[in-house]
């Protein structure tokens, strides 16, 4: 039997979910690779251009079931501010440094990274550790547009 292909990321019908597939931020940023889900169907992911998978994807198989894609935990840092307008100048010195970052109303999560950390509260932040997922910001120029699953 020929291995399903996987050439579209669509909603999650819970009627033809097949299964998940759990990866970190590094190993959801894709294009073409076989993959295996948590529960063993393995698949080939062949997208038109590298994207990153985000948590909460469908990835509809050849044989129209659907494996949704989860975010696994990672080490981050819960960065907070003194007020909104802080919180957008440290998202300002994140980006100037090109540190992928998810951004929402009230925090920004990055990767742990001592030498952020300082420079955060250096800047006056509240940098707080834990385990996450992470869904950065796909960037000005990457066609996708974030979205975050996060308080």
């Amino acid at each position: 039997m020929t291995q399903p292909t996987v050439n579209r990321i669509v909603p999650v019908d819970p009627g033809k979910l097949a299964g998940t597939i759990t990866l970190d931020e590094t190993g959801r940023h894709r294009r073409r690779i076989v993959m295996t889900s948590d529960n063993g169907i393995g698949f080939l992911l062949d997208l038109p251009e590298a994207r990153l998978l985000r948590h909460g994807d469908g990835l509809l198989l050849s044989d129209g079931r659907i494996i949704e894609v989860r975010a696994e935990p990672e080490p981050l840092y819960h960065v907070t501010a003194r007020d909104r307008l802080h919180l957008l100048q440290l998202a300002w010195h994140l980006g100037n440094r090109h540190c992928p970052s998810a951004i929402s109303e009230t925090s920004i999560l990055i990767r742990r990274d001592h030498t952020m950390r300082a420079m955060l509260e250096g800047l006056g932040a509240q940098v707080t550790e834990i385990e996450g997922p992470f869904d950065p910001e796909g960037g000005a120029y990457s066609g996708t547009h974030g979205h975050h699953h996060h308080e």
